[in-house]
């Protein structure tokens, strides 16, 4: 495993987390700051020194957090008297104390590692035909990229995480379009014809209609008539 701790200790790195030093992995050493994963450098996984300037640290999880890099989980190193401090909206993944065993950072860091990526694979929807990436925003159709816009994203995916599940207009109005949006239940219908003419003919019949009641995305490609369309 490829490490990237993030301090300022001038010891390095393994001043930071003592046990790495009778781990196997590799690890490189970058400044304490939002800067350093700029561009984004190569590691399994980030290891944040939390154990000397919370603030810093604070500001260096959220943005590791916000560049939705899945492959790149963070661990953060917290002293005891830190502890209180820390909270979940700064983003990290887990957490450790710096006196920590061997056996339980060895432990800690592949089990954080494997939780993040398969979380990541969770967020790549496939059904049958049709794939969509949610950390890239791709959607593509037997292997076709699909040209959509964020809207349409958002509904397509909220279908496909849901395959076979019925939604009425307002539901899907609610949880894609939010609660502040006062648009009527007819912006759905257009996006549907939307979707369905950039799916194609051949493949237009995945987002069922179920009359009366609303849409799904159905993997058999069933469609029933809706006077409403």
């Amino acid at each position: 495993m490829h490490l990237l701790v993030l301090s300022n200790a001038p010891e390095g790195g393994k001043a930071v987390l003592p046990a790495l030093e009778f781990l196997d992995h590799t690890m490189a050493l970058a400044p304490l700051s939002p800067e350093s994963l700029n561009p984004k450098p190569e590691a399994d996984l980030v290891i944040v020194d939390a154990s000397r300037d919370l603030a810093s640290a604070s500001q260096t999880c959220r943005a590791a957090a916000a560049t939705g890099d899945a492959e790149r989980p963070v661990l953060a190193v917290v002293a005891d008297g830190g502890l209180a401090a820390l909270k979940s909206t700064w983003g990290y993944d887990d957490w450790v104390l710096p006196g920590a065993q061997p056996a339980e950072v060895e432990t800690r860091m592949r089990l954080v590692v494997e939780r993040h990526r398969a979380a990541r694979r969770s967020r790549a929807a496939s059904v049958g035909e049709l794939s969509i990436d949610e950390d890239t925003y791709v959607v593509r159709l037997s292997g076709r990229p699909l040209d959509l816009t964020y809207r349409e994203f958002e509904l397509l995916k909220y279908l496909a995480n849901n395959p076979g599940r019925v939604f009425t207009r307002g539901q899907l109005l609610q949880e894609v379009w939010g609660y502040d949006y006062y648009g009527g239940t007819r912006t759905v219908d257009v996006h549907i014809r939307r979707l369905r003419a950039k799916l194609g003919a051949e493949y237009e019949a995945l987002i069922g209609t179920v009359r009366g009641v609303g849409y799904k995305l159905d993997p058999h490609g069933a469609v029933h008539d809706d006077p409403d369309q």
